[in-house]
């Protein structure tokens, strides 16, 4: 596909995602950017409904060639821009499945969903497991997201891998999850994880190890099935991504959250998400879009240079 920067400005134009062509022809297609602007499931921070739009309006500086992975990732693959979902906001139950049975029509090619609150990825699993059966996971975020339920809701942004894993969607034994920080209600809001069948890696743990050993112990644990990467846009410290629903400081900036993430390479990713991106509360810079786009941008190079 030609680069769009030599037929008009990035400045120009409609706001899809890296400029991709807006289409729901799949034929071809290796990836389908589907934004998802839903977040009832959100317990403190709303407006991650409008995440998508913003993730999209910053990518608009992502160019075709990424050095860091050395592959040209807007060349090699074909990407296009879907659209969004059509979501039922304030009924999250609902929603979670109005969202899988939309996202069951892009599973051919690889989703890259853009949210949205963290509920989504409930949906995102359904549609996923629907064809490839239950997945591994790996999961960069502030917190866990295995609750069972708060003040009575099982469906909200702190249950969605608790009920995947009910649902037989994920395989804890081949999943992972990172980057987890912050005060707690209980020490079992982390231990519940674990008797799941996951493997945590506080933060404290990660920042020792660092990118190359996670990227060891995400591939050992995914093994060679499909797996599922889920970005919680507060793994980042709030000191760079400031915009997001439930922001827990002392974490990575965002040079090492992008090296987190490319040290992935390796593992069939069959679905990649970038969550909880609130935009009401970002600076004038946007510096949580950008970096979400950024980190969009890291995931389709990890898929590129898996198809080479």
């Amino acid at each position: 596909m030609a680069d769009p920067a030599d037929a008009i400005p990035r400045i120009s134009g409609i706001r899809t995602f890296a400029r991709r062509e807006h289409t729901r022809e799949l034929a071809g297609v290796d990836v389908a950017v589907v934004g998802v602007p839903f977040d009832t499931g959100a317990s403190y921070r709303t407006g991650a409904r409008f995440g998508p739009e913003a993730i999209r309006s910053a990518s608009t500086l992502l160019r075709e060639y990424d050095p860091a992975l050395e592959v040209a990732t807007l060349e090699e693959l074909r990407i296009i821009d879907w659209g969004d979902v059509a979501i039922s906001p304030g009924n999250s139950g609902r929603a979670v499945g109005e969202i899988a049975e939309q996202l069951g029509q892009v599973v051919g090619s690889v989703p890259l969903v853009l949210g949205g609150d963290h509920t989504i990825a409930l949906a995102e699993l359904r549609a996923l497991a629907a064809a490839y059966g239950s997945l591994g996971l790996v999961l960069l975020d502030a917190h866990a997201d295995t609750w069972d339920s708060y003040r009575g809701e099982r469906y909200f942004h702190g249950t969605p891998f608790r009920r995947a894993v009910e649902e037989g969607l994920l395989d804890p034994s081949r999943s992972i999850m990172a980057g987890m920080r912050g005060s707690l209600y209980s020490p079992a809001d982390l231990v519940d994880a674990r008797e799941l069948g996951f493997e945590l890696i506080p933060y404290s743990e990660l920042r020792q190890i660092g990118p190359d050993r996670f990227g060891e112990r995400a591939r050992e644990r995914a093994g060679e099935g499909a797996s599922f990467f889920s970005f919680d846009i507060d793994f980042i410290d709030p000191a760079a991504a400031p915009a997001t629903g439930t922001p827990e400081v002392g974490g990575p900036d965002s040079a090492e959250a992008l090296d987190y993430v490319r040290a992935l390479r390796g593992i069939d990713f069959r679905g990649f998400d970038i969550v909880e991106v609130s935009p009401p509360y970002d600076g004038p810079g946007q510096q949580t879009s950008l970096l979400a786009a950024n980190v969009a941008y890291a995931m389709l190079g990890l898929l590129a240079l898996s198809r080479r």
